[in-house]
């Protein structure tokens, strides 16, 4: 993989690190407007927006926030390791990506954040230009 696509990658997961770190000041309130809105941006209805000062759904997003934070940690190790290791570990990646996509964005749009799901598209099309273009998918492991 080339250097440019390999950075591409890194930005990748430096946002979705950043989305992470935003999903947990829904669980701080001095500091949730941000994820606030960008709740009720995503959700269908007025109900479902008012719905973020429940404390179960302050607690849901705050760990989402934890556990988006870990992926994107647990992906910058990953893909050193795929740099490594070759088109097996590419493959597999894209294929944990493919699951979080297809299982997400269901849930978004059941659940009334069909607008996610057009968040969660442009994620993995992100993911997958650098992925694709480079050809990581077709390389001998090293």
């Amino acid at each position: 993989m080339t250097n440019f696509w390999a950075n591409w990658l890194k930005i990748w997961c430096w946002g979705v690190l950043a989305f992470g770190m935003l999903l947990v000041t829904a669980a701080i309130p001095p500091i949730d407007g941000a994820i606030r809105a960008l709740f009720a941006i995503l959700s269908d209805n007025v109900e479902i927006a008012a719905s973020f000062d429940l404390p179960a759904v302050k607690f849901g997003l705050g760990l989402q926030g934890a556990i988006t934070m870990g992926w994107a940690i647990t992906m910058f190790a990953a893909m050193s390791a795929a740099h490594a290791l070759g088109a097996t570990i590419w493959r597999t990646l894209a294929q944990g990506i493919v699951v979080w996509y297809l299982v997400d964005s269901t849930i978004s749009v059941s659940t009334g954040f069909a607008l996610n799901a057009g968040s969660n598209t442009v994620l993995l099309v992100l993911f997958l230009i650098p992925v694709l273009a480079s050809g990581v998918l077709n390389e001998k492991a090293a």
